[in-house]
């Protein structure tokens, strides 16, 4: 299925021209529409971060190489929720905090209300990654925690440079990424609904950035990115998975690195309807109800068998701190 991508894999492949437009019909390009930034951030760092283009590039040769048992453990994450906000609005309450939690566990559970919407050719291709995350109940002193952190900022909107993850530029600093995840939520500039850090980069930046509009399924999370699918895609590039289509444009020549996600040419967006076919990979066409993809969140239902197996690999590897705690498989 993924024969036309190239067989090389490495840290450099992909990645859209700054400012380059991808294939959004005008009519949808009147609606919201998603903008993730994490493979803009996975370029800067490899070119201003000493060590992580090497690091980068070890790990994905040994994901390529690996042929590990799949995983029977349930992995549970701890997580904390960093609220950096300068207006009542952006301070979310901790219903909406949990509604995400909810969803993130949801989906990489493959627990999905309507997942019958998946199409049937896909289905038996559904992957349950068998993680699951949980608020902290402790911080890293070891004293008892809600898992969210608050904190009033003077500055009215965040770029994707990493500002909002210190307090000295007015953040809130990571708690340690050995033992949590992190996930800053705050407002984006730029229309950006998101961004993360792939394994392997600078521990004081990593973690998992989302505009407090595309945050959980309450309050103040906004159509169409109110379902709490734009966290479950940068969790998903946080556990290393790269976009559907590859991220060349909308070429045909990139890849996601994963055997069971068809050949794609660039993002989709809105609600795409089955077949939706590009690359020549008819007759079913786009997965474009992949996490990984830009359609909205309404119209994303599944993970692969593939996607959970780099998943796997994150774990048993950068990752691997985070995949102490476990608890037995259902």
């Amino acid at each position: 299925m993924d024969s036309a991508r190239p067989a090389a894999r490495n840290c450099f492949t992909g990645g859209e021209a700054p400012g380059k437009v991808d294939h959004v019909t005008e009519a949808v390009a009147q609606a919201p529409v998603r903008r993730c930034e994490t493979m803009q951030v996975h370029h800067r760092l490899l070119d201003t971060v000493s060590g992580y283009a090497e690091a980068c590039a070890a790990f994905e040769n040994t994901t390529f190489h690996r042929r590990a048992a799949a995983r029977e453990e349930t992995v549970r994450i701890p997580v904390v929720v960093h609220v950096v906000w300068a207006s009542d609005e952006q301070n979310i309450n901790d219903a909406q905090v949990q509604s995400q939690i909810d969803v993130l566990n949801a989906d990489f559970r493959a627990d999905i209300a309507d997942s019958d919407r998946v199409p049937e050719v896909w289905r038996s291709l559904v992957g349950d990654a068998r993680v699951e995350f949980f608020l902290a109940t402790e911080d890293p002193a070891g004293e008892p925690t809600n898992g969210v952190i608050r904190t009033n900022t003077a500055m009215t909107a965040f770029d994707t440079d990493d500002a909002v993850k210190s307090a000295a530029t007015g953040g809130s600093d990571p708690w340690p990424a050995d033992r949590y995840l992190n996930i800053w939520v705050c407002q984006l500039t730029g229309g950006v609904v998101g961004y993360a850090q792939f394994p392997g980069g600078p521990a004081a930046t990593d973690g998992v950035v989302v505009t407090y509009t595309a945050f959980g399924t309450t309050g103040s999370a906004a159509a169409p990115f109110n379902g709490g699918r734009t966290t479950t895609h940068e969790v998903g590039h946080w556990l290393n998975l790269r976009h559907v289509w590859g991220d060349d444009g909308d070429g045909c020549h990139g890849s996601d690195f994963v055997d069971d996600t068809p050949n794609q040419a660039g993002p989709s967006r809105g609600c795409p309807t089955f077949p939706t076919v590009s690359c020549d990979n008819g007759p079913d066409g786009d997965m474009f109800m992949n996490f990984m993809d830009y359609t909205d969140d309404a119209c994303m239902l599944m993970f692969t068998q593939g996607q959970v197996e780099r998943i796997d690999a994150a774990l048993a590897g950068p990752r691997a701190s985070l995949s102490n705690l476990t608890v037995a498989a259902p």
